[in-house]
């Protein structure tokens, strides 16, 4: 399922963890760079985390906690401000680390990637909601920035068959991912059809930052949830060898791509 399209400019999470930070650093007196420093991260970054325009991981807060001698005060703040359940759940920033990320891996179950959807295709699948589209194709820019991140799609070979519109809503979509295979920082490759994969569990998207954490962005049926913890990390990483392994080349995924369109989609137009 998408991101929830409502929502607060700036996480009220991330702001009152990052006053948090702030407070105890000053108490001891300790500099941003002190800290960026320690967690080889910039100064920048370390100010953006207390402003609360950016999310700590937990091993940063581990890392700060212990040298600000906060006894686990921090990382109980962080652990309480990312419970599931919580009134401001961490899916809010995942838009922020998707914008910031220097590497993202997307795999999406039976249809094609948001962030590599095209508008026709994205108005059938958000059923007309013209927020939720215009939404989700200004998401999109992020793949033109000057800075734009690596981004790999693997794209499950039934969402090149599955119906989502009409011939031509299909065809416009493999065009366009045709069109995206050819930018310089992105990949496309087609995970061939199978029952037995690790794939067949959930979509998700793993983001890699500029300091090398990751967070990944998984789906549910209830809503999305957003995670850096070590064990889902791990599990997601086995996944991806897995879909790796099951994927097409990039030269072979986009002539598979062009054949399904010319057969399936071109032929019934």
């Amino acid at each position: 399922m998408p991101p929830r399209r409502q929502r607060p400019k700036e996480s009220p999470a991330l702001i009152a963890f990052g006053r948090q930070l702030r407070r105890l650093r000053e108490a001891k007196g300790v500099k941003q760079e002190v800290i960026a420093h320690l967690t080889k991260m910039s100064g920048a970054q370390i100010s953006r985390i207390e402003n609360g325009k950016r999310r700590a991981t937990r091993g940063f807060t581990v890392i700060v906690d212990e040298y600000l001698e906060a006894n686990g005060a921090l990382i109980n703040l962080w652990e309480d401000l990312n419970k599931d359940g919580h009134p401001v759940p961490i899916w809010f920033d995942w838009p922020k680390i998707e914008s910031d990320a220097i590497e993202l891996t997307c795999y999406q179950l039976s249809v094609v990637a948001g962030l590599a959807q095209s508008p026709s295709y994205a108005a059938r699948i958000l059923k007309g909601d013209e927020e939720a589209i215009a939404a989700r194709l200004e998401r999109q820019k992020l793949l033109f920035k000057d800075d734009a991140p690596s981004v790999t799609f693997l794209v499950d070979e039934q969402a090149l068959y599955r119906p989502v519109g009409t011939a031509e809503t299909m065809i416009e979509q493999l065009d366009h991912l045709l069109s995206l295979a050819e930018l310089p920082n992105v990949t496309v490759q087609v995970v061939l059809s199978s029952g037995e994969h690790d794939g067949n569990g959930s979509s998700f998207v793993v983001a890699t930052m500029d300091d090398m954490s990751q967070i990944a962005y998984v789906e549910t049926a209830i809503r999305g949830l957003t995670t850096d913890d070590s064990a889902d990390l791990a599990g997601l990483s086995r996944v991806l060898v897995d879909l790796r392994n099951r994927a097409l080349p990039g030269d072979m995924s986009r002539d598979l791509i062009k054949k399904v369109a010319k057969e399936r989609w071109i032929s019934t137009t």
